[in-house]
């Protein structure tokens, strides 16, 4: 009798701490009506937002900044051309902290970068990439620049996130005290059936490869809720930047006697159709003495590889070849291609940056022959994605192969099964 008693004690238990535990659930609009739009970065270089405008999109979420010393270089041309064509305008900060220290720096950073102008939208974070950190510090680094960065704005703040780790990274806490845009680029019918520890999305990024009116090659296209507005859209406070000097992104030039915009290109390291574009010049080949030209710089960042938005921006080498730069990510010549709108595969320049994204091709296996199984050592600055891209294999396969219940979540010295 004892041993029954004790039997339906533990059922009980077991089934209040069933009913008291932190599920996941199904994810949706947060309500209706919606409104659509793109977020953009330096990557698109110059935008023409008069097209833009009427080709039917209405918000427009602009980079503004990553880590302590880099201020997205069309951040200020991307602003003033949104907001004078009328454009609902947010901003969004990519994060490089690994401490609560560097979370809180960067949030300053980003204030400081924003300041004086005014918002419609909330502001962002886009923390995507997190190395070695574990989840519980993932979720402090989060709420640190999220905490710090409205204290300084006095502004809304919510979270970029991809579906999973919307679900398994950060947690059930956050998702109650901060709003969620996802990344998942997938059907609607799809989101709605998969679960999340947020319980609806006020942004969604549906796909990378959007085209519209006014932009150079693909664009990432979203839709907003209402929710996604700020209620009290006014100037940003000024705040200073205690971080550093940020990289220089934007440059005045005095044209003088004997200049064309084809040797003050080449000097700057830009294109003749960027410099005109961006000073509206109809005519490349007149400029004259004395006349002001605006140049925009492309941010400066470590190494060739920049994250962001979901994707990596790979910065062109002496030397490089499509071919090359494909084999290194493990896609195809045509993904590369494709996705940045390349008129002549057989023409890239040093200084040229190319988005890589998560591959579509049916090349990548789902399975890999066990007789050819091998081995591979994490090494310092390793992903698990990148692992996957250089072996020809899905995150999912790793992941599921070696049993690693956070793909985010990988050692230095770490033997991966492929």
């Amino acid at each position: 009798m004892k041993l029954k008693h004790l039997f339906i004690c533990i059922i009980i238990v077991a089934f209040f701490s069933f009913m008291n535990a932190p599920l996941a659930q199904a994810i949706s609009a947060a309500s209706q009506p919606e409104y659509q739009g793109i977020d953009v970065s330096n990557w698109q270089g110059y935008i023409n937002y008069e097209q833009v405008k009427k080709s039917g999109i209405e918000v427009v979420y602009i980079k503004a900044s990553q880590g302590t010393t880099i201020k997205d270089a069309y951040f200020e041309i991307n602003y003033e051309n949104a907001k004078r064509n009328g454009l609902k305008v947010g901003f969004y900060h990519y994060l490089t902290a690994k401490s609560v220290q560097e979370a809180e720096n960067q949030a300053r950073f980003f204030a400081s970068v924003i300041s004086g102008k005014i918002p419609d939208c909330k502001l962002v974070l886009d923390y995507e990439t997190f190395g070695n950190v574990n989840a519980t510090t993932i979720n402090q680094i989060a709420r640190a620049f999220l905490e710090t960065t409205k204290r300084l704005t006095n502004k809304e703040v919510i979270l970029y996130s991809n579906l999973y780790n919307s679900r398994t990274v950060f947690s059930k806490q956050l998702a109650q005290e901060y709003q969620l845009w996802l990344a998942n680029y997938t059907t609607r019918a799809s989101v709605e059936k998969a679960t999340s520890n947020w319980n609806s999305w006020i942004g969604w990024q549906y796909t990378d490869r959007g085209r519209i009116n006014g932009i150079n090659g693909s664009v990432d296209r979203d839709i907003y809720t209402k929710e996604i507005f700020l209620d009290n859209p006014e100037k940003l406070p000024s705040v200073g930047n205690s971080s550093g000097t940020p990289s220089t992104q934007t440059i005045f030039y005095t044209v003088k006697k004997g200049d064309t915009l084809s040797k003050i290109a080449k000097i700057y390291g830009t294109t003749v159709s960027e410099l005109a574009k961006i000073n509206q010049i109809s005519n490349p080949n007149l400029i004259y003495p004395g006349q002001k030209l605006r140049i925009v710089r492309n941010a400066i960042v470590e190494g060739d590889e920049e994250r962001a938005c979901g994707c990596i921006i790979y910065t062109v080498k002496s030397g490089d070849t499509l071919s090359k730069i494909a084999q290194k990510y493990v896609v195809t010549v045509n993904h590369i291609v494709e996705i940045n709108d390349i008129k002549n595969p057989n023409l890239i320049f040093p200084g040229q940056k190319l988005r890589i994204t998560e591959s579509r091709d049916n090349t990548i296996n789902e399975t890999v022959n066990p007789n050819r199984d091998q081995t591979y050592i994490v090494r310092k600055g390793d992903t698990l994605w990148a692992i996957s891209r250089k072996f020809g294999v899905t995150v999912n396969y790793l992941a599921s192969k070696n049993n690693i219940k956070n793909p985010n979540l990988i050692y230095i010295g770490q033997i991966i099964r492929i």
